[in-house]
């Protein structure tokens, strides 16, 4: 794909979709961004693509946005542990079958779907899996669920003038990220944090701007009909990972530990009261974000980095300098 090729994304206001602008404009490609409202056209317009303004209903907007482009990077969806089946169904899987269709409606020639490693949860450990691991009967949660149904439509979509790519980044992490880091961090401060079963499992991590280049990759390397997992490289134990993730917030984790029975019992608890109730909100602990942090969660992204040529371009040790200094 040449430097001159336009890319339409969804979700650009996002953590990764913001990364993505800045490392598409830096290679020189027009970008053009999806985005509901002013505030997030504004975020867009300042990275230097082009704001498209609209939704994931909005066919005839994304239809006019994607004419001309030679791909397209589907990055939204409805992200979170908590919430009605019929969110996840319309944000996630509706709103993926409607890119699917005006990204054939403007002919684009390529789509890149950004799926989840939590396609594959199940409630049990997720032990350096790799591509060919079927996605579960009983998906662990509504997100999982959704983003297993939103992966397979797009896999099914492959043809007929469209290749279809699907990535699997594995704990999207770095700087600017708005959503996870501050609630990690929120919890140390508020005292809550506990070490579900010590924390001494392993997990894989895939620094934003490293999601970003395996993405990328994708658009000229990606097999049509292929999903790649991207990660850091090694695994690293949970605990040690996100205690300094969190100290790079100035604050620190604390020692509290609990069995991860608790935890189990807690979840489902909480998931039971919330329902019934019902209550603002959502659980404090959830059986989906239980699962995907409190128990070991690695793959194996060989496949990307034989056949796209992918290497992280930042390692963990800087990611987490980055983090600090932009506390600082």
């Amino acid at each position: 794909m040449n430097s001159k090729t336009t890319v339409f994304i969804t979700g650009g206001s996002g953590f990764l979709g913001r990364q993505l602008i800045q490392d598409l404009v830096a290679e020189g490609h027009p970008v053009r961004a999806l985005v509901r409202s002013e505030r997030p056209a504004a975020t867009v317009k300042a990275l230097g693509a082009e704001p498209i303004v609209g939704d994931l209903d909005s066919f005839d907007a994304m239809r006019a946005g994607m004419t001309g482009c030679g791909a397209v990077i589907h990055c939204a969806a409805k992200v979170g542990q908590w919430g009605r089946w019929e969110g996840f169904l319309h944000d996630t899987v509706h709103g993926t079958e409607n890119v699917i269709a005006a990204a054939r409606a403007a002919k684009v020639p390529r789509l890149v779907h950004v799926s989840t490693e939590a396609v594959l949860a199940d409630g049990s450990a997720i032990h350096n899996a790799d591509e060919t691991r079927p996605l579960p009967k009983k998906p662990n949660g509504f997100y999982p669920r959704s983003k297993g149904m939103a992966e397979q439509y797009v896999l099914s979509a492959n043809g007929e003038g469209l290749e279809t790519v699907v990535v699997r980044p594995r704990f999207i992490w770095g700087r600017g990220d708005t959503t996870l880091l501050p609630q990690l961090a929120a919890a140390a401060r508020a005292g809550s944090w506990v070490w579900f079963g010590g924390g001494t499992h392993r997990m894989s991590t895939c620094h934003v701007r490293n999601v970003s280049a395996g993405i990328r990759s994708t658009l000229d390397k990606g097999r049509p009909g292929q999903v790649y997992f991207l990660t850091d490289g090694e695994p690293v134990v949970f605990r040690d990972f996100i205690g300094r993730l969190i100290r790079t917030q100035g604050v620190e984790p604390g020692e509290r530990t609990a069995p991860l029975w608790v935890a189990d019992v807690a979840a489902s608890a909480g998931e039971t009261l919330w329902r019934l109730l019902p209550l603002k909100g959502q659980p404090p602990l959830t059986r989906t974000g239980l699962n995907l942090f409190f128990r070991e969660v690695t793959v194996n992204d060989g496949k990307a980095r034989r056949e796209l040529g992918y290497r992280p371009v930042i390692d963990i040790e800087a990611g987490l300098r980055e983090l600090e200094a932009a506390r600082r």
